[in-house]
């Protein structure tokens, strides 16, 4: 395991798995939504060069489902690591962490917060995304691990959080 990605449904765990294995490993962490979002929610014009240009070390833990740059960092993978947990894991996880950002008032990718009307009132709410893409996810990376599209990749395919941990914690340090 040089270059890690680990993909899942929004709220699944993705960049805090992404932040202990880097930091298990002495790897960098590529986060790709700090890569993506410009100020005021904006994409960043320049992000599949700074992708491509994060992804050239030789060893990286990157997290996100970004399929518009997948072509560049998943050639240059070794391991893929799919958080394919229930539905109700990633709404409780992503509840939890909007109330933690929305009432705490957290500064995330270039001066950006998440608001309590965008993520509970709005159409472009993640947990109206989690309903849309779930299913399409599910068979997307299932149908890519079983046809072994990618035949260099070794898959760590974890279907619940404790799964993960365990996991996680019998990694030598």
């Amino acid at each position: 395991m040089e270059r890690i990605v680990i993909v899942g449904t929004s709220g699944a765990g993705k960049s805090t798995l992404a932040k202990q294995l880097a930091a298990r490993l002495n790897y960098p962490h590529i986060e790709l939504d700090s890569l993506h979002w410009g100020p005021n929610w904006t994409e960043a014009p320049d992000f599949a060069e700074k992708v491509a240009l994060a992804t050239q070390r030789p060893f990286w833990v990157l997290d996100g489902n970004y399929s518009k740059t997948s072509h560049i960092f998943w050639p240059r993978a070794d391991t893929i690591i799919w958080l394919d947990y229930p539905i109700w894991v990633n709404y409780w996880r992503m509840l939890r962490r909007t109330f933690q950002r929305v009432f705490g008032q957290e500064l995330l990718w270039n001066g950006n917060r998440e608001s309590f009307r965008e993520q509970f009132l709005s159409k472009e709410s993640l947990f109206v995304y989690i309903y849309q893409t779930y299913r399409l996810r599910r068979k997307k990376y299932l149908a890519l691990m079983q046809n072994n599209a990618y035949p260099h990749l070794t898959w760590v395919h974890h279907r619940s959080p404790r799964q993960t941990k365990r996991w996680l914690e019998q990694l030598p340090r």
